[in-house]
This record gives structure tokens, sequence and C-alpha cells, in this order.
């Protein structure tokens, strides 16, 4: 049995802070073979940096994907390709810079990783996942055992759809960008393990990662203001999958949520 955890969007300081403090001892208490991790927001929310994509595969995340933030700290576009285990999303122009997909052994099993944007509501310039997943799918086959598909995307039609669309032939349809996460983890018809969003990796006691009063002033009047981000409640959140490679089929999918204690040691899972 693969079992591969998947951590949502990892926001801030605060998101890296509880990976470091919780992620390798819950790798080990959850018996996952490979963690994968959204970073587009790890860099005081929007973007990542190389020291930042660094610091984060070293406390046992295995590859790193990326979201619409991709290109939101400045000279990423220039180190992003001297990361061998991070990749952009995949339905972005073919000349941007990056990996669009990535292949990681996991003990003998060639694990296909790639994420796609969806086109409801992002402000980016993205082809259409659907096709993209195709292509994706027609390139990879025979290089690997089994994809993991990630979907950043804001619609929940859109991404239920897609996961309809790619059952049984994806690993997992698994949905970022929303940062809320949502209960309605099952493993698809045709073996392919799905959730809209796993939520985000960082502080609950916000308005999706950002300070409560800034954002509700904004909503109520309009006039612009600094979304700092937000401190209290911190969480990791994703979803774990669970997949038989000699049926080809996901057997189990359920979200993860694990909080710190009043002493920011102890993780629960919920």
């Amino acid at each position: 049995m693969l079992k591969l955890f998947f951590v949502g969007d990892i926001v801030g300081r605060p998101g890296r802070e509880i990976l470091t403090e919780r992620l390798p001892r819950l790798r080990s208490e959850l018996g996952v073979d490979v963690v994968i991790a959204n970073g587009e927001n790890a860099a005081a929310g929007s973007g990542i940096t190389e020291s930042i994509a660094k610091s984060i595969l070293t406390l046992g995340v295995d590859a790193i994907t990326l979201g619409d933030h991709v290109w939101d700290q400045r000279g990423w576009e220039s180190d992003i390709g001297g990361f061998e285990r991070v990749c952009r999303p995949a339905n972005l122009p073919s000349v941007c810079p990056g990996r669009d997909h990535l292949i990681l052994n996991v003990n003998g099993f060639r694990l296909g990783v790639f994420t796609v944007l969806g086109r409801q509501y992002l402000k980016i310039n993205a082809d259409c996942p659907f096709k993209a997943c195709d292509d994706m799918l027609a390139k990879l086959a025979g290089q690997v055992d089994g994809v993991f598909v990630e979907f950043h995307a804001e619609a929940t039609s859109e991404k239920q759809a897609l996961g309809w669309y790619l059952d049984g032939r994806a690993i997992c349809v698994l949905g970022t960008h929303t940062h809320v996460p949502t209960a309605d983890s099952e493993v698809l018809p045709g073996g392919t393990a799905f959730m809209c969003d796993v939520g985000m990796t960082g502080p609950y006691a916000s308005v999706l990662g950002r300070a409560v009063e800034p954002v509700i002033a904004k909503f109520r009047d309009g006039m612009p203001r600094r979304f700092d981000i937000a401190e209290g409640d911190v969480r990791i959140s994703g979803a774990l999958v669970e997949y038989d490679p000699e049926a080809k089929r996901a057997v189990k999918v359920e979200h993860v949520m694990v909080r710190r204690n009043n002493a920011g040691l102890a993780a629960s899972r919920l």
C-alpha cells in the first residue's frame, strides 16, 4: 500500500513553523511514504523564495507544488530551475521557467506529480486545465506507475468536474487555493481519491490566513489595506491517501488536521 500525505497551502511564517515542529513526527505517526506540500503562500503569504523552498524540503517534504502566486517573489523566476523537487503549474505558458511536473521514486513506485490551475475567477494566464491534464498524462505514460494531480482552483464546480474527468486515470485529484478544508473527501467509482480543498497550513484565527480586522474593514468600506499574516490557532491541514498499486486504485482518503496545544508542542488529529 502506498500512503501519500498532501499538505495544504503553507501560509507564511506560522505555517512554516508548525511544519518544522510537527511534520517529522506526523510523518512517522501516519506511516506515510511520501509528503507533497503546496508552498505558493509560504513567503509572507504570497509566493516562495529560494531559502524558504530549501528549508521546507529539509523537513520531510518530498516535493513542493505551486499555484497562482508562483511568481510573486522577486527573483524566484531565476531560482526555480535549480530545484529538482519543485514544480510550477503545468498549464502555465510553456515559456515559463521551472518544471511542469515531477517524477518521484517512492520505494520503487514511480509517482508522477503535477498541478493545474483553474480558470474560473483566477486572474492568471493559464491554458485549459482539462486539456493540460490530458497532455500531461499522455506525456507521462510509460514513465510512471501512478499520478498525483493537484487542482489549484477557486470554483468548487470546476474542481468537482476535473475530479470526475480524471476518475480512474489518477491516484488522486486534490484541491487547493481556497484555504478552507471541504467535507467531501471520497474515492470516486473509478478509484481516484478526491477532495475539493485540503485546507491551509497556517493560522486559522484569521480570514484565509490574514489578520481579521483589516479584512473586515476592507469588506465594509472598500478602502485598500495591508493584510498581514495572522498568528493564532495554527494548524497543519492536508489529505491522507492510501493507494493499492496492485488494484491500481485508491482505497481511502481522509482529511487530516493537526494543531498546536497551549504549550505549542503536542499535536492532535481531528
